[in-house]
């Protein structure tokens, strides 16, 4: 799952880098209002995190924007403001949640998690085959046999179940779990893949993973 952070206070962007990353999520964070509108027209995201207060483009300028271009990726609000009226604001600009600083981190990731669950339409497993994935609580498991997956994996994983019967790319990958700021001419896509196929291989004779050469990989039954 791929959310953008924008928030301008190094010490509450690293506090939630940290932990979301912790979770398994892919984070693109930047610190100005205006790059902040441009990512968000331009990158598909699951979430979208929004302070108010920020360089350049407001969170709420930004929310506005976003609605206005018919983004309906699901914006969560933070600011350290406690007022009602600045609250309904935020919400009436098109955002679907509101959290105030400082908050516990319990209670940030459960209101994500809310977040998410909505716009899938409630959907918390995912699948393919004897293939099962919890995306709440990141298990996978094949028939009865768990997979031990490292966060990386696993969130390769779950993006290519997402797209499952369908070819992904490297650079698809890199950008959805690396996030913007990767190398292009990394091989650390292939490694993974060839480590989650092992795994596979380990509790199931399916091959779950095909490679289109040239192209990148797909996650299929056939």
């Amino acid at each position: 799952m791929r959310i953008l952070l924008v928030e301008d206070e190094a010490g509450v962007a690293s506090f939630i880098k940290k932990g979301l990353e912790e979770e398994r999520f892919t984070l693109d964070h930047l610190a100005d209002g205006r790059e902040g509108l441009d990512y968000g027209l331009g990158t598909s995201y699951d979430l979208i995190i929004l302070d108010i207060n920020l360089p350049r483009m407001n969170g709420i300028e930004i929310c506005k924007s976003l609605r206005g271009h018919g983004v309906q990726t699901p914006i969560l609000m933070l600011t350290a403001r406690v007022s009602v009226k600045e609250r309904v604001t935020g919400l009436d600009a098109g955002a679907d949640d509101y959290l105030t600083k400082p908050f516990a981190f319990d209670e940030f990731l459960a209101r994500i998690r809310a977040l998410l669950r909505r716009k899938q339409g409630l959907r918390v497993e995912l699948s393919l085959g004897d293939l099962k994935i919890n995306t709440q609580s990141h298990r996978v498991f094949v028939g009865d046999q768990e997979l031990q997956l490292r966060p990386k994996e696993y969130a390769i994983l779950e993006y290519l179940v997402r797209n499952q019967d369908c070819v992904v790319s490297r650079t698809q990958i890199l950008e959805n779990v690396w996030g913007y700021d990767f190398d292009p001419n990394t091989n650390v896509v292939d490694v993974h893949i060839k480590s989650i196929r092992k795994k596979f291989e380990e509790v199931t004779p399916q091959e779950y993973i095909r490679t289109v050469r040239g192209v990148g990989y797909m996650l299929t039954l056939n």
